[in-house]
């Protein structure tokens, strides 16, 4: 109950500090505000600001890039269905030691089987391959949008808060 408890304060922390800071999609998609960066300073400049202010559309951008990559991959889908449904599963109706037989079923003979099964079609599916797609994806999308397009006026007084 008490991890139970953790997990929902930390969702709960994440939304009001990450997905409360996200930026409206007129502002996002601000096409007025795109342009080529001079050199790559302003270019750095720029993803350095960008990456701060649209933070909370970034961490949607990945969360997005990262629903479609495991859905795209039905293999690696059946793959964490198997073994996170199969965990909660062992977790919730097997918490006891079972006799079948004659033998004796504990949870960690349950786990050994579930992970016997799991790992290699979880290897089958190349989780690596989607992570690698999904870090070079959201690299190329973010990065490229943090670097074209010009921060707004409010950038100019970034800071001078900060030093006050």
């Amino acid at each position: 109950m008490e991890a139970v408890m953790r997990v929902t304060d930390t969702i709960k922390s994440f939304r009001e500090t990450k997905l409360a800071s996200i930026r409206s999609p007129a502002e996002f998609f601000d096409y007025h505000r795109f342009s080529r960066p001079a050199d790559f300073n302003q270019a750095t400049q720029r993803m350095t600001y960008n990456t701060r202010y649209f933070s909370g559309n970034y961490v949607l951008i990945i969360a997005l890039l990262a629903v479609y990559a495991i859905l795209s991959r039905p293999v690696l889908l059946i793959a964490l269905i198997f073994l996170v449904g199969g965990f909660a599963a062992i977790n919730r109706f097997a918490p006891e030691s079972v006799e079948m037989g004659g033998r004796v079923i504990t949870q960690k003979h349950l786990y050994t089987g579930l992970f016997v099964i799991g790992i290699p079609l979880l290897w089958v599916a190349s989780p690596f391959s989607a992570f690698f797609w999904l870090v070079g994806a959201s690299g190329v999308v973010i990065l490229g949008h943090a670097s074209l397009i010009e921060p707004g006026i409010e950038s100019e007084y970034a800071t001078v808060q900060d030093t006050v």
